[in-house]
């Protein structure tokens, strides 16, 4: 069975129960706009307000906090790191192309370039071995 994320808990047994986020936020004495945030996985309840969410969803604080991390995007993060880093190699490679033709870089411009692309380079390789484990 899949887990849920915390956001989806919410909804499902706010939906469950005949509740719209505005009753629900009613309940809980805060903003329909922070329920609609809660089950979009933008924010979570106030640790304070878990007991009260909980009977309000007829839930144990338990069930609500089995949720799975929604922090998701930080996969996505890595992978965006991870494609700036090879752009930027890419174009240090595509300069030193270019400056060579162009006759206007000396040997220790290119070194730099080409240091700086290989270091993106390793840095993106060792980033995705520390997301394996």
């Amino acid at each position: 069975m899949k887990t849920k994320t915390m956001g989806e808990i919410i909804a499902g047994r706010r939906k469950e129960k005949g509740m719209t986020q505005a009753e629900l936020a009613a309940k809980m004495n805060v903003t329909d706009k922070a329920v609609s945030k809660w089950e979009r996985g933008l924010s979570c309840p106030d640790v304070g307000s878990l007991s009260t969410l909980a009977q309000a969803l007829d839930l144990s604080v338990g069930e609500l906090l089995d949720a799975k991390d929604s922090q998701e995007p930080q996969t996505e993060r890595g992978e965006i790191v991870g494609l700036i880093l090879k752009a930027v190699a890419l174009a240090m490679g595509v300069a030193v192309t270019v400056l060579s033709i162009l006759g206007e870089a000396d040997s220790n411009s290119r070194f730099v370039f080409l240091g700086i692309g290989l270091a993106c380079l390793a840095m993106n390789a060792l980033g995705g071995k520390e997301d394996q484990h």
